[in-house]
């Protein structure tokens, strides 16, 4: 069969399997059977193997499930349970309030410190926003915080772990796509925080255009020099988590997936010297790394599998010409894979997306004219793979907060008073879903951005 054809069933497949609810990592492996089947016939596929077509796929799958740097991820997933179920955060949140109790929406401009500083920790973005929505949530609504303003603060803040390295994100994307993983945490730096201060930037003129969005808390004004000298040590703990991750990265001291393990190790110790540590917190961080582990590993497996048997059967090549022989201008292009992935983040897991899609899309971009990647600016060719897995990183921040199944709205859900439904939940995002589509066109128009610190 032509792969014109298996690239239609593919599709129409795939639909069919998540409309019914089969998990993505099933109905990836079921389908990368069924493109091989289709492909090469069985006497071909069963006659050969052991050297043919699922032999090269099995070995595909080795080489990325066995790479050293995957190894992070459980680390860093493990790092952020930890913290998640200690006092640390807690004891930062108070730290911070303690600073911003003077100024008008100190409190949602605190969640996006907080949010930030726990990205630069973990990289892990379902257990910030459960966090943020247990500690900083009740206190807003509380004080009579605009609800939305507190909600989107909450979920768009929470989910800067996509962004700011140390991104799982960006680690599998840099496996996928065998791109330095150094790059694009270096690349992530200024985009990340450039987000971040959008963030906290419109926080601060939405609540002075209109200061009943978020109400002076009674007493913020007594607090003394000395409050806020006492309140200090709840920021050592977390800057120097800080401090041990993304310095030994950015010094050049480690790698990442030592980096991770430094993390960790430098996490439990605090919790020891706190004297919190017990044997349920161990062991219920130990079974949520293992359950969120899991999950990855076998989308990585089913989407690996569906990525390759389409590439044996030449369907990026035959995508690549399509687009590329379609006569649409370089920034047409480009636009349009910008808008395939936000459509399919709104019904898909990133981790599916980026295994599945990468593949395809990636060896396009790099067929573009260069002089026409960057609208405004010059890139360098062999930043060209950076500077899109960044864009895809925005992309997936704005996945994280779409209807219907933006996961950041389920996360807060969860933990959440029953009176806000979801959709008042999905109601809040809006704003920031603006400012994630303004960064978005931002780093596709100015490249450089991205290629500041390369």
């Amino acid at each position: 069969m032509d792969v014109g054809t298996i690239s239609i069933l593919l599709l129409l497949g795939m639909l069919f399997l998540l409309m019914i609810g089969m998990p993505l990592g099933f109905a990836s492996g079921f389908l990368a059977f069924g493109v091989l089947l289709l492909k090469f016939g069985p006497d071909l596929l069963f006659r050969s193997f052991g050297t043919g077509p699922l032999n090269i796929l099995a070995q595909r799958m080795y080489g990325l499930t066995t790479d050293y740097v995957l190894i992070s991820v459980p680390l860093f997933i493990f790092m952020a349970c930890l913290l998640e179920r200690s006092g640390i955060a807690r004891d930062m949140y108070n730290s911070l309030n303690t600073f911003m109790s003077r100024t008008r929406g100190g409190i949602a401009i605190v969640t996006a410190i907080m949010a930030i500083i726990m990205a630069a920790m973990s990289g892990i973005i379902g257990g910030e926003v459960v966090l943020l929505g247990l500690i900083a949530l009740p206190q807003m609504l509380r004080l009579g915080y605009d609800q939305n303003l507190a909600i989107g603060t909450i979920c768009a803040s929470g989910s800067l772990g996509t962004m700011i390295p140390p991104s799982i994100v960006l680690i599998i994307y840099g496996l996928i796509t065998e791109t330095s993983i150094h790059a694009l945490f270096k690349a992530a730096f200024l985009p990340g925080f450039i987000l971040a201060g959008c963030y906290i930037l419109y926080i601060i003129v939405r609540t002075r255009l209109n200061p009943a969005l978020a109400p002076l808390p009674e007493g913020g004004a007594d607090v003394t020099g000395a409050d806020k000298l006492k309140a200090l040590p709840g920021l050592i703990a977390p800057l120097l988590i800080v401090g041990v991750v993304l310095g030994s990265i950015y010094g050049g001291i480690t790698g990442i997936t030592e980096a991770a393990g430094m993390g960790c190790a430098a996490v439990f110790l605090l919790i020891v010297i706190r004297g919190e540590l017990s044997w349920d917190l161990v062991r219920e961080s130990l079974m949520r790394t293992f359950k969120s582990t899991g999950t990855i590993l076998w989308v990585t497996f089913g989407a690996t599998a569906l990525a390759g048997a389409y590439s044996i059967a030449g369907g990026p090549a035959y995508v690549a010409n399509m687009i590329v022989g379609a006569e649409m201008s370089t920034f047409v292009i480009l636009l349009t894979m910008m808008v395939i992935f936000l459509f399919l983040g709104a019904f898909m897991d990133w981790v599916g997306i980026v295994l599945l899609v990468m593949p395809v899309f990636l060896p396009i971009v790099l067929r573009l004219p260069i002089e026409e990647l960057a609208v405004f600016g010059s890139i360098d060719p062999v930043h060209v793979s950076v500077w899109f897995g960044i864009l895809f990183c925005v992309n997936m921040q704005v996945s994280f907060l779409s209807p219907p199944f933006g996961p950041a709205a389920f996360y807060l859900k969860s933990v959440c008073p029953p009176e806000i439904s979801l959709t008042d939940i999905f109601k809040g995002f809006l704003p920031f879903i603006g400012i994630q589509l303004l960064i978005l066109m931002l780093i596709l128009l100015f490249p450089a951005i991205t290629t500041v610190f390369l």
